[in-house]
């Protein structure tokens, strides 16, 4: 039985070092990027264990960086990539790492002071009580709802990202700044409606997604990152960026999380409008001449040294991972898109050889450029939209 083991591992390993190196898609691909994923990570907790922390992404000497204790807005991305994992294989020791990690910000569901209790809460807790219907979770769920409602402004109509007392964002002369990532903090709201039977929630993300539907986007359906609102009277007081090139420029991760976004607000409410809206930024992701032939964008659309710049493979996997989901609701046909770039990830120009990358799974992600913060490398979330977009593929196509 040890020798068949052996043999087994053996033959896996081969699997992945013998990676495509052309964009290519089918159930043998999607299912060795699944066992790949489990291995790499599988190796990743155990470093994580080691030191009873988040890993988020490495830094500039290539060494790990921990999630931030007091808070971070990636935290919940890593328990949630075990609950896919659990999910995908049913091997309860993901599950129980996916506990054990997201028990270290379970108090952070009171925070009243940042917006991204949606992807900390959705993405961990969210996941773990679709898996598992543990009221205890659902119950984590709705306490952050309420704690991301208190950041609602009825006379803007939206909530507020990023408090303005200190820090680089004082300095920017932000009063209610909203950005377009905020989308990506309805779906707790929306589930929290739906699990509750209390409408509050769903309302308010909502009236959300119409403000920024109002105010966010172009003539070409690309959005601006940063809408300042006055927090009085409601009236947009600038357009901006915090991470992209420019503030006219169009940051890839943010039509990416534009795309996701309103793609969720139709899952929830049916409404056309919603459809419409993820179609038309679809279309600009999808049709932009300067995106390489690969399908994984460049860090920013309009950035001032194509080719010569960063790829983001964070927007890619939070894009293919949408467009899946929207190809379920669309009459557009995005499946040869959806291939292109989930194929593409699936290489080994952006898919870590195993045990390599500090057992992250992909590479070659963006955190800020502006910042000069966290370029170049894998990142926590990517890896988990990518997850998210492997079963999706694996649910949504091949099991019909």
């Amino acid at each position: 039985m040890r020798i068949v083991k052996i043999t087994m591992v053996l033959l896996v390993c081969l699997q992945i070092a013998c990676l495509d190196t052309k964009p290519n898609l089918s159930k043998v691909t999607v299912e060795r990027e699944l066992k790949n994923a489990e291995i790499q990570l599988n190796l990743l907790v155990k470093e994580a264990e080691t030191v009873n922390r988040i890993p988020r992404t490495l830094n500039k000497e290539g060494e790990m960086h921990w999630a931030r204790e007091d808070f971070d807005w990636t935290e919940g991305f890593f328990p949630g990539s075990c609950w896919y994992l659990f999910e995908a294989t049913g091997d309860k020791k993901w599950k129980t790492a996916a506990e054990k990690f997201q028990g270290q910000f379970e108090n952070h569901k009171y925070l009243t002071t940042n917006h991204d209790l949606g992807f900390v809460f959705n993405c961990s807790y969210g996941n773990g009580f679709r898996l598992t219907n543990n009221e205890a979770f659902k119950d984590v769920m709705i306490t952050a709802s309420n704690s991301l409602l208190t950041r609602f402004n009825p006379n803007v109509g939206c909530i507020k990202s990023w408090d303005v007392t200190g820090g680089w964002q004082k300095e920017r002369g932000w009063m209610f700044p909203v950005i377009v990532d905020n989308m990506m903090n309805l779906e707790l709201l929306f589930e929290t409606s739906k699990l509750t039977g209390d409408s509050k929630y769903k309302k308010a993300a909502i009236i959300h997604a119409n403000t920024t539907m109002k105010n966010h986007f172009r003539d070409n359906n690309s959005s601006f990152h940063v809408v300042d609102y006055d927090p009085k009277t409601g009236e947009v007081r600038n357009k901006q960026t915090a991470q992209g090139f420019s503030d006219d420029s169009s940051w890839a991760r943010g039509q990416a999380w534009g795309l996701y976004g309103y793609t969720v607000c139709y899952r929830y409410t049916k409404d056309k409008k919603y459809l419409d809206q993820a179609q038309k930024i679809a279309d600009y992701i999808l049709s932009y001449k300067g995106t390489p032939e690969d399908g994984i964008p460049y860090w920013d659309y309009n950035a001032e040294n194509i080719p010569n710049e960063p790829r983001d493979v964070s927007a890619a996997a939070i894009t293919v991972s949408a467009l899946i989901e929207l190809d379920e609701y669309s009459k557009v046909n995005y499946k040869a898109a959806i291939d292109k770039v989930l194929g593409s990830l699936a290489t080994n120009e952006y898919t870590a050889a195993l045990g390599k990358n500090h057992n992250f799974i992909l590479k070659h992600s963006v955190g800020s450029i502006p910042h000069n913060n966290e370029i170049d490398v894998p990142l926590n979330y990517a890896d988990y939209y990518y997850l998210e977009a492997l079963l999706r593929y694996e649910n949504q196509y091949n099991t019909k």
